[in-house]
Order: structure tokens, then sequence, then C-alpha cells
């Protein structure tokens, strides 16, 4: 064990037997600070052991909570995998419908331009159609216009024909004398076909007729009803109704004369 020098130079001035007994007692000295020492350390060595443990025990608490968050997190991956993989196989079928889809816009788009072609088509046979329309109403118009002119020739004839055989025909038929000739006139803003002053039976009376092709439509006795109102207004002495035409229908002849209306068909005075 070390000493001192200046110890040392003391200790060989020391009688032998006390010499001895101090040696023992540096001796001693020494051991029990060697031993003071050692169980300084080895409670300091013990608290740092204890602490060590503690952090071990922290350690390995956080060890453990790591190892939880990381199954979790192996969890949470699997998951992830699984939904990537959900949305890989989405993505997928979705490619698949749009790959569909886009094939069937192709074909509609190809219907489309067959059906604007056909469209086009009808179109076109549309106006051809409205074009032999018009030229059939132009000819229907023409037509008309012949058959109008015919009509109105026919009705001439008619009307010219009994102005002549009229007179000898109601005067022996319907004891109707007319004094003046018949006459086409207005009156009142209304044609008159036939109109005459005449007497029947000593009366004065006032003939005021209307000729028609056929009668077989009741809206040519209103017609003559017109007729029938305009003189009406201006003459005084009773009104004798005349309906001259071709042909009369049953229904319509037996009603004109309940309303007293003298109906004369063409055939009736040859």
């Amino acid at each position: 064990m070390p000493f001192s020098v200046a110890l040392l130079r003391k200790m060989d001035s020391v009688p032998p037997d006390l010499k001895e007994v101090l040696w023992l007692l540096l001796e001693e000295i020494e051991q029990q600070r060697e031993a003071a020492v050692t169980k300084t350390d080895f409670n300091q060595l013990r608290d740092i052991v204890r602490e060590l443990a503690e952090a071990q025990k922290r350690t390995e608490q956080r060890v453990d909570t790591l190892a939880v968050r990381m199954e979790e997190l192996a969890e949470a991956q699997k998951r992830t995998e699984q939904r990537v993989e959900e949305l890989a196989e989405a993505q997928k079928r979705t490619e698949q419908r749009v790959d569909t889809l886009a094939v069937r816009m192709e074909e509609l788009a190809e219907a489309q331009k067959r059906t604007e072609q056909r469209v086009e088509e009808l179109a076109e046979a549309q106006r051809e159609t409205t074009r032999e329309i018009a030229s059939l109403s132009r000819a229907h118009d023409n037509t008309r216009s012949q058959v109008g002119g015919l009509a109105r020739t026919m009705a001439y004839a008619l009307e010219n024909e009994a102005y002549r055989m009229l007179p000898a025909f109601l005067k022996t038929q319907h004891q109707l004398e007319v004094s003046e000739r018949l006459v086409r006139t207005w009156i009142n803003g209304e044609e008159i076909n036939f109109f005459a002053r005449g007497r029947r039976g000593g009366e004065n009376v006032v003939i005021v007729g209307e000729s028609v092709m056929r009668l077989d439509d009741r809206g040519k006795l209103s017609q003559l009803q017109r007729k029938l109102d305009a003189a009406r207004a201006v003459e005084t002495s009773p009104l004798v109704p005349l309906l001259v035409t071709h042909f009369a229908h049953p229904e319509l002849l037996e009603q004109a004369r309940r309303e007293g209306i003298v109906v004369v068909q063409s055939f009736e005075w040859g």
C-alpha cells in the first residue's frame, strides 16, 4: 500500500516494537478504508443497477407497446393491402366496363350515322312528297276550278232553263201565276236566284227562290231561309219560297213541303 516518504522516515526512527505495532495499525486503517470504499461503490453500483433495471423495464414496456403498435400497423397494412387489391380489382372492372362502353359508343355512333342518313333520305322523300302534293294541289285546284266552273255552268243552265219553264209549270202545278218575269237580283246583301211578283188564289205574292244542283243537305234549306229573311225585310206581300233543283232527297223534299216551300225538280217540267 502506498505511504508518503515523510511517514516512512518517521517509521525508521520508531523503536522496532512500536514500529511493528504502527505497521499493523496502518494496515488495519488501509483495510478499513478499502472496505469503506468497496461498500460505497457497491451501493452506487446497486443504485445504478436498479436504475438500469428500471430503465430496462421501461424499455421492455416500450418495446411491448411498440410490438403491439407494430402488430396494429401490420394488421392495418394487411387491411390496406386488401383494400388496394379490392380497388385494383374494381379498377380492372371499371376499365373493362369503360372498354365495353367505348365499344357501345362506337356502335351508337355508327347507328346514329345510319339514322342521320335515313333521316336525310326521309327528308328528301318528304320534300319530294311535298313537291308532288304541291303539284297535285295545283292540279286539284285546277280541277276544282274546272269543276266549279262546270258546276256554275250547270247551275246557270238550270236557272236559265227554269226562267223559261217555271212560269207555266207554277201556274199549272201550283196555281201560282207569275205576273212579272223571273229575275236574278240582290236584296239586303243576299243574291236571290229567282225573284218575281205574282198572284195565288187572288192574293198578291212575292216569289223568292234558290237553285241548287242537289237538295241533299239541310244547310241548303237554311240558305233559302236567309234569302227569305232578306226579302221579308223590304216586302209587305206574302212570300212564296221556291227551290229549283235537279234532284231532291225524299226526306228533305218532305221537310221542305211541310215548311211550305215549293220544290221543283227539273225533270218535272220536261
